[in-house]
């Protein structure tokens, strides 16, 4: 099912619609500033599942990541920042970025597994980061785009997004055409920060 949300002014039926979704369980795509992604409430591990599934990702070995709504709602999911990381941070986001941080307790332990990390994103998009607002909870952040996909057209297009993934896809939102390219993603957990994919989002210090 499509669900139409203005870029710019997004409206609170549909909004709520979204919400409720996700509450239940549900799987949505949802626009952000770089590509449309395909989520879930982080809490609901069964939903975590079906998209792991879905999209071939081993939770040992990937590093999940998740959109909160602002610096105050990241600062729930991770340990205390250094001070420069912090500035970092609140100077590009919102932006085209996915920060990996060391997460604290409140992080679902299916984003841990091995690991005591995990990628955060705020999206310089409305549509979302009301959705995350609402919901109460961070949501899922992956990528609709297959890695074996040869024609990666559809990834811009919430209608051929939906033929493509409806079966799966309780709600595919329609915000208007995506992007490409992924986020770039900074690694903060050594101290220091590391550009470890150059994406979208160039960083300003």
């Amino acid at each position: 099912m499509i669900v139409h949300i203005h870029p710019d002014n997004p409206d609170e039926r549909n909004v709520g619609k979204v919400v409720d979704c996700l509450r239940k369980g549900g799987i949505v795509v949802y626009p952000t500033d770089t590509v449309y992604g395909i989520g879930c409430d982080i809490t609901n591990q069964k939903a975590v599942e079906k998209i792991l599934l879905l999209k071939d990702i081993n939770a040992r070995k990937t590093n999940l990541s998740f959109i909160c709504y602002d610096m105050s709602h990241i600062s729930d999911f991770v340990k205390p920042l250094d001070n420069a990381i912090f500035k970092l941070m609140k100077k590009n986001l919102p932006g085209p970025f996915t920060f990996i941080l060391e997460a604290n307790n409140n992080v679902p332990k299916i984003f841990k597994a091995n690991k005591k990390t995990v990628g955060i994103r705020v999206p310089n998009n409305k549509i979302i980061r009301e959705i995350v607002h609402q919901l109460g909870n961070p949501v899922l952040s992956t990528s609709v785009k297959q890695d074996d996909d040869d024609d990666d057209e559809y990834i811009r297009d919430p209608e051929l997004i939906e033929e493509k993934l409806g079966h799966i896809a309780d709600i595919v939102i329609d915000g208007g055409l995506g992007g490409y390219e992924g986020s770039t993603v900074v690694d903060c957990t050594k101290g220091d920060y590391e550009i470890t994919r150059q994406g979208a989002g160039e960083l300003i210090e």
